[in-house]
């Protein structure tokens, strides 16, 4: 099972996942993707990890997903935008590259199995970027997010911290 929750920045999409993962299982995996960047981030990552209790395994992986076995198990994948963004500036401007790397990790890790539960970033809900840079990774993780949701059997928008469910196959 893939369930991808997306959402604006900060919209509650992280407490959304947390909670609904701890509703299906008591021993969570949680796999972070994110790079520290500077403090700020850091504060950010660590009151994340805060409101995670000791039942978590928790995962650190800025790329290679796969690595890591998880058959058997519930994950949340925390995020896809800021792992993608390693992706996009490992290969600077190869920007088909960045896609074929990251569809390509994603289907070993939609191999194992597992469940997903992915949160991601909806960037086109925020205005048109300001630079070239960002608009080819607006591009990039829009082209990903449907790819995503394409292979998700739930996908699930969240706003101001309240959860819509958009495609279910599910039921």
């Amino acid at each position: 099972m893939i369930h991808l929750i997306t959402g604006g920045q900060r919209s509650g999409k992280s407490e959304f996942a947390e909670k609904l993962i701890l509703s299906k299982t008591s021993n969570p995996v949680y796999m972070a993707t994110s790079r520290i960047w500077d403090d700020n981030h850091r504060k950010r990552i660590e009151a994340h990890k805060a409101r995670r209790g000791p039942q978590w395994t928790n995962i650190e992986e800025e790329k290679f997903l796969s690595q890591h076995d998880v058959n058997n198990r519930v994950i949340l994948l925390d995020c896809i935008t800021l792992w993608l963004n390693n992706f996009f500036f490992d290969n600077e401007n190869d920007d088909d590259k960045t896609i074929a790397q990251a569809k390509e990790e994603l289907d070993k890790i939609f191999a194992q199995d597992c469940d997903w539960i992915i949160v991601t970033n909806e960037l086109g809900l925020g205005g048109h970027p300001g630079n070239d840079m960002a608009m080819r990774f607006n591009d990039i993780q829009g082209t990903i997010n449907q790819y995503i949701a394409n292979k998700a059997d739930i996908v699930s928008i969240v706003i101001s911290g309240i959860p819509l469910e958009i495609k279910n196959t599910l039921k």
